[in-house]
């Protein structure tokens, strides 16, 4: 069975280097920078790798959703519990009001969809913004988070309870930019410039939202980006 033995050998080497591999990601004092490592908190500021979403998932909830907005810059204050009912409620609640320097109108949302949030403006728009018009970003303009209703449909009520009614969800229409321009979905999408920003936008909040929806996906969203975290990766 002489054959085996340069088998064995390689698959022990795969075995030592799978090892290494996982020890590389998972232990305190890897070498590894810390945006790499899934054994250190989530750090908005970081770039993003790979693992980012893995922690992404971990910081949702309590205190790990709050200790990891900040780390990004975000302007919040935490807010008791909102219940409304079984159906409508706000757990983690908080207020929100800017994003790494981004300006919000006051929001209270959940912490999961201002730590998404403040992904999406750090990685995706402001990138966007400075690569397509040469300038920063001023305020994101947004509808709301929490809304108790039901999903809206074309044909009427959607006869589900929307995720809005637990905030777990944000309508977002456009932004300002730092040189004063307004850039909305209702006139710049498929239009230009504002048009190859808004697509930029929609593609990079695929990234850090579990569902995003905007004018492609139906009527209804026309106007607005539907950004929540539940979902199963629907981005159109």
């Amino acid at each position: 069975m002489r054959w085996l033995r340069p088998f064995s050998a390689l698959l022990g080497t795969i075995v030592i280097a799978a090892l290494a591999a996982v020890a590389a990601l998972l232990l305190p004092g890897t070498p590894l920078p810390d945006e790499w490592n899934l054994a250190r908190p989530l750090d908005i500021s970081a770039p993003p790798t790979p693992v980012t979403r893995l922690k992404l998932r971990r910081a949702q909830e309590g205190a790990a959703c709050l200790a990891a907005l900040r780390t990004g810059n975000v302007s919040f204050t935490p807010m008791p519990d909102l219940l409304v009912s079984d159906q409508c409620h706000i757990t983690d609640r908080i207020r929100l009001t800017g994003l790494d320097g981004v300006v919000l109108d006051p929001v209270e949302t959940r912490c999961a969809i201002a730590l998404r949030l403040a992904l999406w403006e750090r990685h995706g728009l402001a990138p966007a913004a400075q690569d397509i018009f040469g300038t920063g970003l001023a305020r994101i303009h947004h509808l709301s988070s929490y809304n108790c209703r039901q999903i809206r449909a074309p044909g009427g009520s959607g006869g589900r309870m929307s995720t809005h009614a637990t905030a777990d969800a944000i309508d977002v229409t456009g932004v300002t930019l730092a040189d004063g321009r307004r850039v909305t979905l209702s006139g710049g999408w498929g239009n230009g410039q504002e048009g190859a920003f808004l697509e930029a936008a929609r593609d990079a909040a695929c990234t850090w939202f579990a569902t995003a929806l905007g004018p492609d996906y139906n009527a209804l969203h026309a106007d607005h980006f539907h950004l929540q975290t539940r979902g199963w990766g629907l981005c159109r």
